[in-house]
């Protein structure tokens, strides 16, 4: 038995042997990258996983290698492609050869990689993400948020060394109409794995005092295109998605769309364009101001040349006007003369009528108009006697006539 027995080198180099003359071809081979790390040298080591199907478990393993020569040109390659740094946690199809050591035992070779892969990975996480968001109704809420008319007061989420966080300062400062911006900066991490939880910290910081800020702008400037799959997180999304105030963001990334971008009320490539973006919103309501004040100026400017004219042909008419008042008031009163005249005429000539009538009571009541018909009137003591029983024996008495008058003695 001792005669037929390997060593462990023995056996090992049997497997090496067996798997170049068997497995001597390249494959290409579907994984998660995990312990991505790189030495002095240049190399890269790490190791290729798979999960089951519901993401938990570990159905296998293997470790990897980038020699340095192929590393140095497959790192800028695959980030520039696909915008994310070549990192743990990602998805990837690359092009292996098997290899066996005495020593290190079985591990991959990487010779290539397909960078289309990947995106279409990380397109597939937006896509569900973006899925979750429209199931939940949530997808629109920042983006059907009103702006602000005048969106002066900013929560700034952004690192403060950042470049592009000097460079928004600098352009809201400089504006050529100089407004008025109050910025204030919430600290944030921008690159990274705790790029999630550092945004969603600053924006529970800026919750606390929603009512001091009119839009919450998320900027990163400096920082390379591969450091942004922190903003493409479920969680993020949905607090930037539920957020009070409209979302501005500006990180940097041109080519394509984070999945913020996609869910903020407005997505711009920069900071410095967040901070255009901005003053633009202010010259859209300085133009409308102007314009307002230009059509209150020209409208007063035209009434009152209506005014003007309006006065200026009244000021025509008075002398016609009060030529034809004079004359008007003229005619008033001759027509009045005359009116007052036939009315007093007909008052005096009513009056006279009157008066004759009474003249007529006045003569026909004449005693000697009563006498002429016959009448007498019988005075004692020259006052006419009205009751017989107040006469007496030897009273003398006037009898007055028409024609004369009788004296008599009562016996």
């Amino acid at each position: 038995m001792e005669e037929q027995a390997l060593s462990l080198y023995e056996l090992n180099g049997l497997v090496k042997r067996t798997i170049r003359d068997r497995m001597s071809e390249t494959y290409w081979v579907q994984a998660e990258l995990s312990d991505v790390r790189s030495n002095y040298s240049g190399h890269c080591y790490l190791e290729f996983i798979q999960k089951d199907a519901s993401g938990n478990n570990l159905i296998a393993k293997a470790r990897g290698t980038i020699w340095s020569n192929i590393y140095k040109m497959l790192k800028p390659y695959f980030e520039q492609e696909t915008g994310q740094a070549f990192a743990s946690g990602i998805k990837v199809l690359v092009r292996v050869s098997v290899d066996f050591h005495e020593l290190y035992g079985y591990s991959l070779t990487v010779l290539d990689i397909d960078p289309t892969y990947t995106v279409g990975d990380m397109e597939r996480k937006r896509r569900e993400i973006l899925r979750l968001l429209e199931e939940e109704g949530v997808i629109d809420l920042n983006k059907e948020l009103e702006m602000p008319v005048l969106p002066q007061r900013i929560a700034v989420i952004s690192s403060a060394t950042a470049a592009g966080y000097g460079d928004f300062c600098n352009q809201l400062s400089n504006n050529p109409r100089g407004y008025g911006f109050y910025t204030e900066l919430f600290p944030a991490i921008m690159q990274g794995e705790r790029v999630e939880e550092s945004i969603i910290a600053a924006l529970d910081a800026i919750y606390a005092r929603l009512e001091a800020f009119d839009v919450v702008v998320i900027i990163r400037g400096g920082g390379a295109t591969s450091d942004l799959s922190g903003f493409d997180t479920y969680e993020l999304a949905a607090n930037c998605a539920q957020f009070p105030l409209p979302i501005i963001t500006g990180i940097g990334h041109e080519r394509d769309d984070t999945v913020i971008d996609l869910i903020a009320h407005t997505r711009v490539k920069t900071p410095t364009a967040a901070a255009a973006f901005l003053v633009a919103c202010m010259d859209q309501v300085a133009d409308r101001l102007d314009n307002l004040s230009f059509r209150l100026q020209q409208g007063v400017r035209n009434r009152l040349l209506w005014e003007h004219r309006r006065i200026e042909g009244l000021k025509q008419r008075i002398p016609s006007a009060v030529y034809k008042r004079i004359s008007d008031a003229k005619y008033g009163l001759l027509a009045a003369n005359r009116d007052l005249q036939m009315a007093t005429r007909q008052f005096l000539s009513m009056k006279k009528h009157r008066l004759e009538l009474l003249q007529q009571r006045l003569n026909d009541a004449l005693p000697k108009k009563q006498l002429a018909r016959g009448y007498s009137i019988t005075l004692k003591n020259g006052k006419a006697v009205k009751d017989a029983s107040a006469l007496k024996e030897g009273d003398t008495l006037v009898t007055l006539l028409y024609k004369g008058k009788v004296e008599s003695v009562i016996k």
